[in-house]
């Protein structure tokens, strides 16, 4: 039996009664593959004794001791009970804050191991925050997990309740990998792996075992990854004939020339795109950097060939400004175009759902309303997906069904770090545009203080008084919310900075509001009056964070710029600076950041480069959040880190793409156990992996 297949309840374990279920509950804990799977957050190292004399030099004292004495302080229901103790170094008290069970827990004359921070006060060594266990109940020394908690769970239950899963269903769990390639890499039976994380006897043993499950994880993961990249290259593809005349009558319509990396990302996609196997490829450039025109060239290939072209964007917001310039640009080369979402009423919608399925439209452009089961294509060639980060894995797949295996091209303005582009893109070949767009000049970047608005507004109103215009972004719409009252009132909000703005602070300039709660309509109505000079101040959500060119925008202000994340900041500052003229970014911060608000301001006055600013997201927050993945399903990895594992990651991408190449069916006698995974198991979505 696999772990994941053991779907006992943990209900069934001695102790773990129903209120201890509905706190396992909490923590994503149903059954026993989900306890056995819950890995600690860290190591509590036992085997060296520190008595309580030591608490002054000690980070942590660990240490057997005799219960000398119960006390109590406070009154009433306030009362809070302290535990004397002594160890061989002298006595200690235990100050048990909400926990007067342990009053019988640790009765008097009960030999205990105790396990805390240490510090003098009120005369005597003390603690608030310990562990303490009867002797008889838990081991002297040894390498104790901790895991992650949630309230009212004790780490004590949590160990008692994994060492007896342990000793109940560990000898069934059968293993996952093949035996040649776990001779190979030295790796210990799966049962050892198991209890070596859970229990460790020692680092190395430790060390050992994490370096089993995460090699596995990842393993399957790039195994799934390899068997799609093989699917796609196994499909073929009728091309019609293109000589590349549409895209030509572009080029030669535009104003300027395309950068070199333009150039060199177009010519990689049309290089695909008249290949015999259907495109899967992933254009990644900065803000800015001119991804939809290399975007719309592609649509041009495919249009000239006989096929159609779809542009799927995560806002109507931004599809409607793809349409705006497709209208500009494509419209004059006789290009057919369309434009579909969820707003689309239902007497515009009929007839344009014909025209599609009818092969009268070449090129359409919307919101994922272009994968809804009523849209039918007459010949899809080509999917383009813009902020691939923001569709689910799922969407991005219902769009590509569309057609007989369109072409593929996904975009990106959050560069992908080369950890998620072995992860979640590792099928997909890169194209990448570094070189800006000739003109431009670099963002200028400020921080200031929260109760210093004063200074930034007034080198705001002097860029307005130039004739330029200014963005004011806010983490909530109003004053009403998810976020606490508490939160809502320190928290400035879009409405109430709009009016304020509006009235006290710019009282000669026009200010127009927009934020996810207004009507498509509304929002398109404020956006259009910004983009023509008929607002000068656009008080906004992050709404604005993608998609909106407004060249003639010099100003960002952030407020409360430390709710954002670094992403959502480099996008937002990308909103300015899209115009020949000097533009500039300000991030206004409250007091009592956080250790990684401080990285991530940090990072943003550094750096205006948004393939490091990319690395360094991955480094703050990890990889589950970001690329989409959260989303996605993607990327559902419990113990390994693409970015602390990378190493590891490389190695198992080698061996799955070396077993998948020579054995793509999993029939190789010695494969046997891979296909039973993925027949039994399909850990890693590998069916909606196929596509």
């Amino acid at each position: 039996m696999f772990v994941r297949e053991l779907g006992q309840s943990v209900g069934a374990l001695r102790g773990a009664g129903k209120a201890v279920c509905e706190k396992l509950a909490r923590l994503g804990i149903f059954n026993v593959a989900d306890l056995l799977t819950h890995y600690p957050r860290d190591y509590d190292d036992r085997t060296v004794f520190v008595p309580f004399s030591s608490f002054a030099a000690a980070p942590r004292i660990h240490t057997e001791a005799e219960v000398l004495a119960h006390d109590w302080f406070g009154y009433g229901r306030m009362r809070t009970l302290k535990i004397h103790v002594r160890d061989e170094s002298g006595p200690a008290v235990l100050v048990c804050f909400n926990r007067p069970f342990l009053e019988l827990s640790l009765p008097v004359g009960a030999r205990i191991l105790v396990t805390g921070k240490f510090q003098y006060r009120y005369g005597e060594i003390q603690s608030t925050v310990f562990e303490a266990e009867r002797v008889e109940e838990g081991p002297k020394s040894g390498v104790l997990p901790v895991y992650p908690l949630t309230e009212g769970l004790q780490q004590g239950n949590l160990r008692r309740l994994v060492k007896l899963a342990l000793a109940e269903y560990g000898s069934r769990v059968e293993e996952e990998l093949p035996a040649a390639l776990r001779e190979r890499r030295a790796l210990p039976p799966k049962r050892e792996a198991l209890k070596g994380i859970h229990f460790p006897e020692n680092a190395a043993e430790l060390e050992r075992s994490r370096g089993y499950l995460v090699f596995e994880e990842l393993f399957f993961f790039q195994l799934a990854v390899a068997r799609r990249a093989l699917r796609r290259r196994e499909a073929s593809v009728l091309r019609g004939e293109t000589k590349g005349l549409l895209k030509r009558r572009l080029l030669e319509r535009l104003p300027f020339e395309l950068t070199p990396d333009q150039r060199k990302a177009s010519e990689e996609i049309a290089a695909d795109m008249a290949g015999s196997r259907p495109m899967a490829r992933l254009l990644q450039g900065d803000v800015g950097s001119g991804k939809t025109l290399v975007a719309f060239l592609a649509c041009l290939d495919a249009i000239e060939s006989g096929k159609q072209a779809a542009i799927m964007a995560p806002t109507e917001l931004l599809a409607r400004q793809h349409a705006q310039t497709a209208a500009r640009l494509l419209e004059p080369l006789g290009v057919r175009l369309a434009f579909l979402s969820g707003n689309v009423e239902d007497a515009a919608r009929a007839p344009l759902l014909a025209a599609l399925a009818a092969g009268e439209v070449d090129l359409v452009l919307g919101t994922q309303a272009l994968f809804s089961d009523e849209v039918a294509y007459r010949s899809l060639g080509l999917a383009v997906v813009d902020e691939q980060h923001r569709f689910g894995v799922l969407q991005r797949l219902a769009l590509g069904r569309k057609g007989p295996m369109p072409d593929l091209l996904m975009m990106t303005a959050t560069p992908i770090p080369r950890t998620l582009a072995l992860t979640v893109f590792g099928d997909l070949a890169v194209s990448t545009i570094r070189t800006m767009p000739a003109g431009r000049k670099p963002i200028v970047t400020h921080l200031a203080k929260a109760g210093n608005e004063a200074r930034v507004y007034e080198y705001v109103g002097r860029l307005l008084a130039e004739g330029r215009q200014a963005y004011f972004v806010y983490p909530l719409i109003g004053g009403s919310g998810s976020p606490s009252a508490e939160d809502r009132r320190e928290l400035k909000n879009a409405e109430a900075m709009a009016e304020r703005l509006a009235r006290e602070v710019f009282p000669e300039r026009r200010v127009g509001l927009i934020h996810s709660r207004l009507k498509e309509e509304e929002k398109r109505a404020a956006m259009d009056a910004f983009s023509k000079g008929e607002l000068d101040i656009l008080v906004a959500t992050s709404v604005v964070e993608v998609g909106v060119d407004v060249p003639n925008a010099a100003a960002m202000v952030v407020e409360h710029a430390e709710r954002f994340g670094l992403a959502a900041l480099h996008q937002l500052r990308g909103r300015v600076g899209r115009g020949s003229e000097q533009s500039y970014c300000f991030l206004v911060y409250s007091e009592g950041l956080t250790e990684d608000a401080k990285e991530r301001l940090k990072a943003m006055l550094e750096s205006p480069d948004g393939f490091e600013l990319a690395e360094r997201d991955l480094r703050i927050r990890g990889p589950g959040e970001l690329a989409g993945t959260a989303q996605s399903g993607n990327l559902r990895l419990s113990i390994a880190d693409p970015v602390r594992d990378l190493a590891v990651l490389e190695e198992a991408r080698a061996e799955a793409f070396a077993l998948a190449e020579a054995d793509p069916g999993l029939l190789a006698p010695e494969n046997a156990v891979l296909r039973e995974v993925l027949s039994r198991a399909n850990p890693f979505g590998e069916a909606s992996l196929a596509h």
